[in-house]
């Protein structure tokens, strides 16, 4: 669940409703549906090559509590087995898992923050960021570029290449005004 939600950058209650025919193992992606969405736009999303590992050990597993097709996530407590797990378990869980960690902070969110942020680090365009996500708005996606100091101090070469190389030749072609940009 960590890895999927993570991976597809899930909110609480889009996670809670994948259901079983929502994957497409053979492409890794998921179908998240409208109905689902806070935005109420259907969007299909990739995972990771680990997470599909992960989902078809699950899968297996998930046979054992039911065949049927349907929610994807399923309880395995003696009270509710084989029942679809609730969007306040998940946070039950996450919050525990947090706390283990010593990072009280966390919530289900946090999981979807995080995957924005990584994909933001790694120079997605602000266009396909909204499209993962399902923002209709690319001020919503905006809050995912937190750029740490370091992270600008890597862009800031990249960045600055031309110009610096402009004031070179500029000063490598007027040394007679002294060479002051």
């Amino acid at each position: 669940m960590l890895a999927l939600a993570y991976d597809a950058g899930l909110r609480r209650e889009e996670l809670g409703t994948v259901r079983s025919d929502d994957l497409d193992p053979a492409q890794r992606m998921v179908r998240i549906r409208a109905e689902t969405t806070k935005g109420r736009r259907e969007r299909v999303v990739p995972y990771a090559t680990a997470t599909a590992v992960l989902l078809h050990a699950y899968l297996a597993h998930r046979r054992t509590l039911s065949v049927a097709r349907g929610l994807l996530l399923l309880s395995e407590s003696h009270r509710n087995r084989a029942m679809p797990i609730t969007l306040w378990t998940w946070s039950k869980v996450i919050r525990r898992i947090a706390l283990r960690a010593n990072v009280p902070q966390c919530s289900t969110h946090t999981l979807r923050h995080l995957c924005r942020t990584d994909l933001a680090r790694a120079g997605w365009d602000l266009h396909a960021l909204a499209t993962f996500a399902g923002h209709r708005h690319l001020a919503t996606t905006r809050q995912y570029r937190h750029l740490s100091g370091r992270d600008l101090a890597e862009q800031l070469p990249h960045g600055m290449a031309q110009i610096h190389l402009w004031r070179a030749q500029t000063l490598a072609e007027s040394p007679s005004e002294g060479g002051h940009l």
